[in-house]
């Protein structure tokens, strides 16, 4: 004799541990480790076993589930399939539909505002001509393929972003629709099986650095020029910081008393605070740019200089092909070749998140006044005379 199922009760969908649990007449409650509920139901279709997402938990209540599920042995007496009830129930939403419900989902959490762009626009270019307008539960393999191969090998860092954009809003897509299938566009254990790594098809190509040598005479020849890119660029080199974090620095986040510049957590690249000692020649550069200061007008560089008139200037006063980012390599290997700083010193300099967990959790300081003494015999060597 069958064992009879004990039926689920409302108040412990919210509590139950991970695992499947069923409330019998082909309704599963699938708990996962993350946390996330779904409703699964459960049935044979030609001898085999077969499964259809019904939603989130949170989105559909137990009583709910329990209606959907009955219309589907209903559906399957009447030998029809019981994925039709769910699109009587409601139009499927497609991929696109997904597509813009994470990215407005996600938008909250991200520093940079060009990134909901950035989505939308590399999605809408190479994933929605191929599965833009399909069924999220209808999406395989073969349509990654279809969005990937004309783009893997001659776009391959192009690719790789599509790629990681619609595992993710498929990843949402799954989560929002109860549907337990792999993620057709996951890399590992995926599509490392069908395409090689991106490095492979094209190789990192590392920012160029000007040899430290040669910065005292470029630093010398930038002191010669009042644009504002010119002062840019000496504050980059001084500070060995990004060139994002300069051209966007503004006047309320340096404290001459001090002397430090302090970059706020939503213009570090890490997410976390970060202070700059500032040298002599930082506060000339500022003293210079506080008499050019407008009324209201709150950039120290006067209006917000564009990365590639920056680039412009360097690439004058260097006389080859550098770039701004490229300057704090040439910082860094300054550091290992002429200075006893510990290296933890060094690549806080840089601001560079500690990749080790461990080191991690355990660095409370941020090493700042050893970082002083560093920052100015980086300038003492910038001021030197040129070679």
């Amino acid at each position: 004799m069958a064992r009879e199922v004990r039926k689920l009760k409302a108040v412990q969908i919210n509590v139950l541990p991970p695992g499947t649990h069923s409330d019998g007449g082909n309704l599963l409650l699938r708990v996962r480790e993350s946390g996330s509920r779904s409703w699964v139901f459960r049935y044979k279709e030609n001898g085999r076993a077969r499964e259809l997402g019904l939603g989130s938990a949170n989105d559909r209540t137990l009583a709910e589930a329990r209606e959907i599920a009955s219309e589907m042995r209903r559906a399957i007496t009447r030998g029809q399939p019981p994925k039709e009830v769910l699109r009587i129930e409601k139009p499927n939403k497609t991929f696109a539909d997904y597509a813009r419900e994470c990215i407005e989902h996600k938008k909250p959490g991200w520093r940079n505002k060009k990134h909901a762009n950035q989505w939308t626009n590399t999605l809408e270019q190479y994933a929605f001509p191929f599965i833009g307008d399909k069924s999220i539960a209808d999406i395989g393999i073969e349509d990654i393929k279809a969005v990937l191969n004309p783009i893997w090998k001659g776009k391959t860092e192009t690719a790789s972003r599509v790629r990681q954009r619609t595992e993710a809003v498929l990843d949402y897509a799954f989560l929002h629709e109860g549907i337990d299938k792999g993620n057709p566009a996951r890399w590992k254990g995926c599509l490392d099986h069908i395409y090689p790594a991106p490095k492979k098809v094209t190789p990192v190509v590392h920012f160029n650095a000007i040899p430290y040598s040669q910065l005292p005479e470029i630093m010398q020849l930038l002191r010669s020029k009042t644009s504002m890119s010119a002062y840019c660029i000496r504050w980059i080199v001084l500070t060995a910081c990004r060139s994002s974090e300069a051209r966007g620095m503004t006047w309320k986040e340096i404290n001459l008393d001090s002397r430090t510049w302090t970059l706020p957590p939503n213009r570090t690249k890490t997410g976390r605070e970060h202070r700059v000692p500032l040298n002599d020649e930082c506060i000339e550069i500022l003293a210079t740019l506080y008499k050019l200061k407008s009324i209201g007008c709150e950039m120290v560089f006067v209006h917000e200089l564009s990365d590639v008139a920056v680039s412009k200037v360097l690439k004058g006063a260097s006389y080859r092909e550098a770039t701004a980012h490229g300057l704090r390599s040439s910082f860094r290997d300054w550091c290992g070749d002429n200075t006893n700083f510990p290296r933890e010193v060094c690549e806080a300099a840089l601001a560079h998140s500690i990749q080790n967990p461990t080191e991690a959790a355990y660095r409370r300081s941020d090493l700042f006044e050893k970082r002083r003494d560093l920052m100015k015999q980086w300038g003492e060597f910038l001021n030197q005379e040129p070679e």
